[in-house]
């Protein structure tokens, strides 16, 4: 009876500690060897899972397999179809005017720089988002990958179909000779290859994660602009309707180291996809300083111009000032 009596003790101690646990599911559009996963959102599981004492776990959903339209990831998570969610707030530049201030040209030049730069306005762009902001983080400056054309000179943009990672890349990309269409990450491949696009403005590290450089021939190494922003979010009703105790432990998992180690991952990746598009024999193409020149005065005007307009509560031009630390 002793025997028995211990195995129900135990069976109602498991019972208890599975009713006790919650799973938040997050749900992200890439696949699982994505560099993010690695540096975001398994260690904001691992963390979340160690402070809770497993009392607070993730379940991931990579690959789309609850949203396959990276666009909607902000609104499926507004829905309820996820707890947390990882998506771009340019995919929905107009929702996030302040976040996507990162994106332009002057206000950094690496992962690392463009994460601190981003940081520091943190507190401002929170009220920008519907939801609990865990982490904010930023990849590299865009770089150009082609493949029929190479892209030497400010001319050689003229009449190109390019395609720029946000609504608020395309002024400039315009400026520049070149005709700017925004598109999803997850197509860009396909359309390169097949002619749908002349070119790829994105940062260095897509080379490698969505393998670029097997319809690319070309990288012209420098383009003007800075990171793109990126951001983990979690359903604020999700977030509000946990305990005290529970909101401590989603706190202290994604404290500021997480958004820094999101960017460390897009320091780390960027250099790995230069090394993808050399070894594969892609040409790689450094402009001049010169040549640089040449680009940023082309788009001088359309910058000055758009560091005027509103951004939420403020003007474009003081978010700005705010990143870099003005």
């Amino acid at each position: 009876m002793k025997h028995v009596s211990m195995l129900a003790a135990a069976a109602l101690a498991v019972s208890v500690s599975i009713a006790e646990a919650k799973e938040l599911s997050l749900a992200y559009f890439m696949g699982p060897k994505h560099p993010m996963n690695a540096a975001v959102f398994t260690p904001f599981a691992e963390k979340l899972a160690e402070v809770s004492g497993g009392k607070l776990t993730v379940q991931q959903f990579p690959g789309g397999a609850l949203n396959s339209v990276p666009p909607k990831q902000y609104a499926i998570l507004l829905d309820g179809v996820a707890d947390i969610v990882f998506t771009l707030p340019g995919y929905t530049g107009d929702v996030f005017p302040m976040t996507n201030v990162v994106t332009l040209p002057g206000v950094c030049d690496s992962p690392n720089a463009c994460t601190e730069a981003i940081l520091r306005a943190r507190s401002t762009l929170e009220e920008e988002y519907d939801a609990k902001l865990l982490a904010v983080w930023t990849n590299a400056p865009p770089v150009l990958i082609t493949k029929d054309k190479p892209v030497r000179k400010l001319e050689d943009l003229e009449g190109m179909k390019i395609r720029v990672t946000a609504k608020q890349d395309v002024p400039f990309m315009e400026a520049l000779g070149a005709s700017a269409v925004a598109q999803p990450v997850t197509v860009i491949n396909q359309n390169l290859a097949n002619g749908v696009i002349d070119g790829i403005a994105i940062d260095s590290s897509a080379i490698a994660a969505f393998k670029l450089h097997e319809p690319g021939n070309y990288v012209t190494t420098w383009m003007p602009g800075s990171g793109s922003a990126f951001v983990l979010l979690m359903n604020k009703d999700v977030y509000n309707g946990l305990s005290e105790e529970e909101r401590g432990w989603v706190d202290e998992a994604s404290a500021e180291w997480l958004s820094k180690s999101g960017g460390e991952g897009y320091q780390k990746a960027t250099q790995f996809g230069i090394k993808v598009a050399t070894d594969a024999g892609l040409e790689m193409i450094d402009l001049s300083d010169e040549e640089k020149a040449r680009f940023n005065a082309r788009i001088e005007p359309v910058l000055a111009e758009i560091m005027q307009q509103k951004a939420g509560s403020k003007t474009v031009g003081e978010v700005m000032a705010i990143m870099k630390g003005e």
